[in-house]
């Protein structure tokens, strides 16, 4: 019979339900530093994206920190192309899971666009807002189930910090066919 409660990086909850609460050991970690979050997940933060049009990768007003859209990079090809559909039998369908995949990349790349640009994760207050688009046959209405995977990694970077505000929408086209095209808004301290 399986055990109940959890065993991973970042601290275990025993079968009686003693122990540390993997929440907390979330908390704790993310006040440390979310890079080192970044890392314990095995993540690692790509170069910095380049501008794939005439616009800036980020504007600051006040401690609020604009990111444009971001696709899904990796070492510089789009790395998630096509439609989202619910019917696999049609050609050239990605599934959900490679979407949300594609979200998880977006994101990697709205923090590498931050670093890149002079603004360290650590000084990250508040993710306020994301805004995401999905590429998104006629019978596909699960977009949520797809941004889902960004919010929830930023949870696990920032902790309750990374908690925001968001919009998932549905189009029927995105630049270099990217799957997904996310931005992001994030309050800073000052730096």
């Amino acid at each position: 019979m399986p055990q109940k409660g959890y065993a991973g990086k970042v601290g275990k909850v025993s079968k009686a339900g003693h122990g540390l609460n993997i929440h907390a050991c979330r908390l704790i970690i993310w006040t440390m530093n979310p890079l080192h979050n970044l890392h314990a997940l095995g993540l690692e933060l790509p170069a910095a994206p380049r501008p794939q049009g005439w616009y800036v990768p980020m504007v600051r007003s006040g401690d609020l920190v604009f990111v444009s859209g971001q696709l899904p990079m990796r070492d510089g090809v789009v790395a998630v192309t096509g439609a989202v559909g619910d019917n696999v039998s049609m050609v050239s369908v990605v599934s959900l899971e490679a979407a949300r995949e594609a979200a998880r990349l977006c994101l990697l790349n709205i923090l590498a666009a931050l670093e890149g640009n002079g603004v360290p994760l650590a000084s990250v207050r508040r993710v306020v807002k994301l805004t995401g688009y999905v590429q998104s046959h006629p019978d596909f209405h699960d977009q949520p189930k797809v941004l889902n995977a960004a919010s929830e990694l930023l949870t696990e970077i920032f902790g309750d910090a990374g908690k925001h505000a968001r919009a998932a929408l549905g189009v029927n086209a995105l630049p270099l066919d990217a799957t997904v095209e996310i931005e992001a808004i994030f309050e800073i301290a000052s730096i």
